[in-house]
């Protein structure tokens, strides 16, 4: 069985796999301040839920972008599953090529993504993804990672406003009856979900202009299913292309 994990700044998310088949995933909020113990049982936890021993586990392979926490991180699959994780980064085969100004500067979570949509569809991808921060990224239909655009996620939105208007509370992101808020709270959820739809098509509708060609759009993330089902420009949601993604990288090692 395979482990699968990402590193995000706002969750971890794990997943396991026997063979082919995503049979179970877990998530844990990303703290900086826990021991490789703290999370070595935390992993534990995790297979017991789904009655696997450790013994089951045949690697483990991770897309991180918090660098501070992969230290205690890797040394719990060190102590606690006795293999060496496979990181990906340099040196990893992904079967994108990077070709933007810094291929370094990349973030994994991004190329992992970019490897899951590629591999699956067989075509040119827009991939979006709605975590802390929301990337729209071009895979062209050689494989070719080409660049794209970044904006504020929606959790960051809502936290920008409330932390920075001192009449306004913290709000539920979800979408309101009308956009005609008739309250505080209505009003906000109005602005920014709608707000993010609109932001959502626009950047989609410019990508396809300057790109000039065919692009398949697949989107994943926490908050991504409210978008996808507000839109008719984005053509999937897939809520485990990260997992999808980090297992189609392992089995380009072992080929």
């Amino acid at each position: 069985m395979l482990v699968v994990v990402d590193i995000g700044n706002t969750n971890i998310t794990m997943g396991l796999y026997h063979d082919d088949k995503l049979v179970g995933n877990y998530r844990l909020t990303t703290k900086l301040q826990r021991t490789s113990d703290e999370y070595g049982f935390m992993i534990l936890s995790f297979l017991n839920a789904y009655h696997t021993k450790v013994e089951d586990i045949k690697d483990v392979i991770i897309a991180s972008v918090v660098p501070k926490i992969m230290y205690s991180f890797t040394n719990s699959i060190r102590k606690y599953f006795h293999k060496e994780p496979i990181i990906v980064g340099p040196g990893i085969k992904t079967g994108i090529s990077i070709k933007i100004d810094n291929p370094k500067a990349l973030g994994a979570d991004r190329l992992v993504d970019a490897a899951g949509a590629y591999y699956l569809h067989h075509c040119a991808c827009l991939v979006i993804d709605f975590g802390t921060a929301t990337t729209f990224d071009i895979i062209s239909s050689k494989g070719e990672f080409l660049g794209g655009a970044t904006a504020p996620g929606l959790g960051i939105s809502v936290e920008a406003l409330s932390s920075q208007a001192a009449k306004l509370p913290e709000i539920e992101i979800k979408k309101p009856a009308s956009i005609i808020g008739r309250n505080t709270v209505d009003s906000m959820q109005a602005g920014v979900v709608y707000g993010y739809i609109g932001l959502t098509d626009k950047i989609i509708s410019q990508i396809k202009k300057e790109y000039g060609e065919e692009l398949k759009v697949v989107s994943t993330g926490g908050l991504g299913r409210m978008i996808y089902h507000e839109t008719d420009l984005i053509d999937t949601y897939d809520p485990d292309l990260t997992f999808k993604g980090l297992k189609i990288i392992y089995d380009l090692q072992n080929k």
